[in-house]
Formats: C-alpha cells, structure tokens, sequence
C-alpha cells in the first residue's frame, strides 16, 4: 500500500467543516484545533495554517527558525473578506509560504516554498539528517541531490572533510524510490589496499588463503540500493579497473572465478582531494573519472555558509542531549555571533563536537554561554566579537510584544533627592525576566527555571510587570 504524504493543519480554534475527510484521498491528514498553534510534527510534507486576523499569532513567528525546510499554506476561506496588503505582508513575513483557498479540493502533493531561502527537502528529510539550506551554495547541493535521487544516475560529492558529503549521499538515497532498500556505506581509505578489492566485489571459496566460505562483497549487499564510495581517490589502481567494470557492465566478478553477477545499485562516490588534479598526476584513471562524475556535487565550507551555523548548532544541541539523556539546554544569544565569526576548518563535524563538548562539560547549567566555547576561540587564534549581547538580542521574547529590558544599573548609588525604591524593584525584576526569556527563546517554563522561580509565580510577574501580551493571554484562556 502506497504511503499518502503527511499534512498538518492547525486551525488555530476555527471549524474545520469536515475538509479534512475530503483531503484524506490524497493526504494523511492531522489536525491541530488548538487556538494556540503548535510546531508540526516533524515527518509531515505540508503544513497548512488557518489565516485569520490582522497578524500572525506571536508563536508562530518564534516556530518559523525551526520549520526549515517544510512548505507552509496559509489557508483562507472561500467566504472571508479580502485582507489588506499590510495584513498579507505580516502573514507573509513567517517566510515559505504560499496563499490559497480552504475548499473540497485538496492542496496538491508536492507543493514546493516559493521563496529562495529553504530548500527543496521536505522538513523531515532536512532535519532528520542536520541539513539546512538558508544559503545559495546549499541550495544548489540540495537541488542537485534532489534531482539525482529521482535516478540511478552515479553521483561524485566534494568537498573538505566534515562538510557532510555521507549526509549528503544518505540524503539522496533516502529520498530515491528504493529507499526501503539497503544504504551501504565504504570508507575505501580505512581498508588495507590488499583487501579492498574482495571487500567490494567479493570472493569464492579458495580464492586465497583465509576464504573459508563465499562472500558477497559490498556491491552485491547493496543490490537494490545504494553503496557509498568514501575517499575513493585512495583506492589502488587494481580496484579501480574492478569498479569501472561494475560501472560500466552493472555486474561484479568474485575473487577466485565463477560467473559475474548482475548487481542494480545506485553508486555514490566521495572525496575530500582534487580526483581531476589525481588524474594528472596519473593516480587515478580518467575514464573512471569520467564514469564517477555524472552528478557533480560541491560541498561548500561552513565558513561560506555562516548564516546556517545557529541552525545548525541548536539542531545539534537537541540532538546530543537527547543522546546523553541530558535536559535540553538553551544557547544564550550572545553565542550566535561568536560561532557565526569562527573559520571552522573542521566544518559541520567540529561544529557537532564543540557543541557535544560544551553539553557534557557545562555541567546542570541550563543555559550555554560564550565561556563555554571559548576553547574554540583559543585553538583557533580567534578572538570573540566584542559586542557581547546585542540589545536586539535581548528583546527575542516570547511573543514580540516585549520591549527592550530597561537600562537600569544594579550598582547604582543611592542619590541626594532619594528613589522609588518598588520602581527600582520592579525595573530590575523586569530587565532579568527579560533576559530569562531571551535566553531561553521564550520558552516560559525555563525561564521561570532560570530565575528559580515556580512557573506559576513566574507568570503571575509577567502580568503584573505588563509583560503579558493580551492577546496571547485571551486565547490561553
């Protein structure tokens, strides 16, 4: 039975009239009633949102960093009333979005961001791999990989070590129609040159000394799906006259005789050097080459992607501390820019550490700040931003209705003509819940963990420091 895409509709409290048993012939469809919008569900295709009103409700604009990927449909009714240009932009500001009517026709699979900031991966395939495509070398990869996966063509990723070429080449597969298949992965640097070859292709029995019994090979455990060839600019010579048979004949030939056998795999190669400088310096074959770059695929370097690096590293900090079986910590937004200012010669793959190390070592501390990566800075030779905490930093609150925290000093002396002490009190509990909130991207409960406070007693001060966004207040209740 064929698998429907997953769709997601959040009404945001109104009537659905039953459209959701109308899509279901080409939809799974789930819904989401609740006044108050929350994130979809990872694996879902579509995204549709309910748009009444003249804005946005405030959490959705907070969920937009963690969409990614996923196409979003602002739905209207066939019966409302035109919006204004100045409403239309405020919903439009959540970002891939597109416009349409809540009708008996269902929204058609496949429906893709108009805007040129996501990527051509569904959200669940972007961020079940720790792939994201703000930037437009990234988005390129990500067409590229999109448009090999629709076929068995041969694909060659490049790229410096780290910038996730095995992500990339598991990315490709997933999204290919044999994805139930098997994905089998050869890192050709690790295997002694020796035994590469009865590695990949296999052997009889007798072959050679230690070949007690038959043996498939890679090539033949990947039938029907993909092998991935890592670092294949290291493979000897004599394997690589065997691999530009398999590509050429889509057969393999044992060790030891016997009859080739048919094998249908998809063939991802991998390299982190220049295989075209190797095929001058007669290293590596040039009609292999040739073979291997049907679909040329770039990796670009972190550090030309630096608008994806917050992304990344709060993908990565949920990630390892669900590994670790650790609370989820909170990045504070100063450390933004200084992972944004560093060069990263590892790429994503010391990103992914330096996060991991910051998790394991900071200990109960909810909350991880530049101190905590400052071993990055050192290795490096780079020192930190100086601007330490922007005051747009601070107001990134919950709901966008909060201003910035008042400049009030905690040192300050008393002066000659006195002070209204509960003002002072109450500046100073507004500017650190402030903060808490920044810290924590608005999440309440944290916030309120932060400042040791019970989360009740957390937002019985938000109202009574006007804090509370009203709206969001009547649609809680």
């Amino acid at each position: 039975m064929t698998q429907l895409p997953r769709l997601h509709w959040s009404t945001l409290g109104d009537d659905t009239g039953g459209l959701e048993h109308r899509w279901a012939a080409l939809w799974d469809v789930t819904v989401d009633r609740s006044p108050s919008p929350a994130l979809a569900p990872r694996d879902v295709d579509l995204w549709v949102i309910s748009a009444k009103g003249a804005w946005p409700p405030p959490e959705l604009n907070r969920m937009m960093a963690e969409v990614a990927a996923l196409p979003i449909l602002l739905g209207m009714k066939p019966d409302a009333a035109p919006m204004e240009s100045k409403t239309l932009s405020e919903w439009g500001s959540l970002g891939s979005v597109r416009w349409g009517v809540l009708g008996p026709e269902p929204p058609m699979p496949g429906l893709r961001p108009r805007s040129g900031t996501t990527t051509q991966l569904t959200a669940s395939q972007a961020l079940s791999f720790g792939l994201v495509g703000t930037s437009p070398a990234m988005q390129d990869v990500l067409a590229r990989a999109r448009a090999a996966a629709a076929t068995r063509a041969t694909v060659l990723l490049l790229g410096e070590s780290g910038t996730g070429k095995e992500v990339i080449a598991r990315a490709i597969h997933r999204m290919g129609a044999d994805n139930t298949q098997p994905f089998v992965a050869v890192h050709c640097g690790a295997i002694p040159e020796n035994l590469l070859e009865s590695e990949l292709f296999g052997y009889n029995k007798g072959a050679f000394t230690d070949a007690r019994k038959d043996t498939p090979g890679k090539f033949r455990e990947a039938h029907g799906g993909t092998i991935f060839l890592d670092e294949v600019g290291t493979m000897p010579l004599g394997a690589q006259v065997r691999l530009l048979r398999v590509l050429q004949e889509r057969e393999v030939q044992p060790l030891g005789g016997g009859a080739p056998v048919k094998v249908d795999v998809r063939v991802v190669t991998a390299s982190n050097v220049d295989l075209w400088r190797k095929v001058q310096d007669h290293s590596f074959r040039e009609d292999l080459f040739y073979r291997l770059e049907v679909v040329p695929i770039t990796m670009p370097p972190l550090r030309a992607r630096r608008e994806e690096v917050p992304f990344l590293a709060q993908h990565f900090l949920n990630r390892k501390a669900r590994e670790h079986g650790l609370y989820p910590k909170a990045l504070h937004p100063s450390v933004d820019p200084l992972l944004m200012s560093l060069p990263w010669p590892g790429n994503v793959r010391q990103l992914e550490n330096a996060i991991e190390r910051a998790i394991v070592l900071s200990g109960t501390r909810p909350v991880l700040t530049r101190e905590d990566f400052a071993f990055l800075a050192e290795r490096m030779s780079e020192a930190p931003p100086a601007d330490p905490m922007p005051d747009a930093a601070l107001a990134m609150v919950s709901n966008g209705a909060f201003a910035s925290p008042p400049s009030t000093s905690f040192g300050m002396d008393l002066p000659a003509e006195g002070l209204d002490l509960n003002q002072v009190v109450s500046d100073m509990e507004k500017t650190l819940m402030l903060q808490s909130l920044a810290i924590t991207r608005g999440n309440k409960k944290r916030a309120a963990d932060l400042l040791g406070l019970k989360r009740t007693t957390f937002l019985e001060k938000m109202k009574r420091l006007d804090l509370e966004d009203p709206e969001a207040a009547e649609a809680a209740e």
